[in-house]
């Protein structure tokens, strides 16, 4: 199915600034400490992402954002570089929540 219409960004979506949270800015530096040293493909990339939920009513794409941007951080590129995402939920027990994922050339 193909809408012809231009897709809102967050930032259209939303009227006046935004602030980040303290538990943002404590995600965002837990995140950094964790993720492993890789190299980056040039070009496009592949993003692949596994969300392990523990919540039944937990939207697939509401982490997206943040995770993406710290992946930004820690590996210095641009999120327009990123030309498919793949997301998966798996239902877990609340203790057991996890993010998986995997950054491809596309």
């Amino acid at each position: 199915m193909r809408l012809d219409i231009k897709p809102l960004s967050v930032n259209e979506a939303y009227r006046g600034r935004r602030f980040k949270t303290k538990q943002y800015t404590e995600y965002k530096k837990a995140i950094l400490m964790m993720l492993p040293n890789v190299e980056i493909p040039e070009g496009n990339l592949e993003l692949s992402i596994t969300w392990g939920f523990s919540s039944h009513g937990s939207d697939i794409d509401n982490p997206c954002k943040p995770f993406i941007d710290c992946l930004q951080a820690k590996y210095g590129f641009n999120d327009n570089r990123i030309s498919v995402l793949h997301l998966e939920r798996e239902q877990v027990k609340k203790g057991d929540e996890f993010i998986s994922f995997s950054i491809d050339k596309a």
